[in-house]
């Protein structure tokens, strides 16, 4: 029997999300774009790991917001919002399994704009249109929320400014467009965050995302 996708070529690599064979080269044309592939697909992984080593570093011109500038001493001292952050993202894919780089992304920067306009005294929202997109712009907002009065009701802390808290989501925007590999269902830039934020042990563990 040929590949069931070509129809063609020999199937010769078990394809999970199809639960039968399929061939070589249709797992590299159509994984992540239509075809759903599973984090633990053994293809997949390599295929990552290939692209991780091999990934050309994003022009500073096609980064997001690139004229803010990221300084390290902020990013650790604010680490404990950025883990929530990031953690709120990955509890949200374990209940969303079709969660992927770009509507995380899109959620993401949707919520950045919501608070660089705070920061200039403006309140403007335009949550995404994509129903999961704006369901994890949601779960990010109220996690923010949570934080904010978690934070006021410390004698010996204050709120956030929301310039802060903006510079923290456009720093998790410029690594998720650093660490996706662009096809439309890719989910490599959520696997970047399971890693550098492993959940149950978000805090204990040091981060391996590498800062732009």
């Amino acid at each position: 029997m040929p590949c069931p996708i070509c129809e063609r070529r020999p199937p010769k690599r078990f394809c999970p999300a199809k639960g039968e064979k399929i061939c070589p080269v249709c797992c590299g044309r159509e994984r992540e774009v239509t075809i759903d592939c599973p984090a633990d697909c053994p293809h997949l992984v390599a295929a990552h790991r290939y692209e991780a080593e091999h990934r050309k570093p994003v022009a500073v011109e096609d980064l997001p917001y690139r004229d803010v500038q990221l300084r390290r001493d902020f990013l650790h001292e604010h680490w404990d919002l950025l883990t929530g952050l990031a953690t709120t993202i990955l509890e949200f894919q374990v209940q969303n399994k079709e969660l992927n780089d770009r509507t995380a992304a899109a959620a993401i920067e949707a919520l950045a704009e919501t608070y660089r306009t705070l920061g200039t005294g403006i309140y403007y929202e335009r949550p995404p249109q994509e129903l999961l997109a704006r369901s994890l712009y949601g779960q990010l907002a109220q996690f923010l929320a949570a934080f904010q009065r978690e934070r006021a009701s410390r004698m010996s802390l204050v709120a956030l400014r929301d310039s802060d808290i903006f510079q923290l989501l456009v720093f998790l925007l410029q690594i998720a467009k650093q660490q996706t590999n662009g096809r439309p269902r890719s989910r490599a830039f959520l696997d970047s965050l399971r890693a550098g934020f492993p959940l149950r042990a978000a805090a204990k563990e040091p981060s391996r995302i590498i800062v732009p």
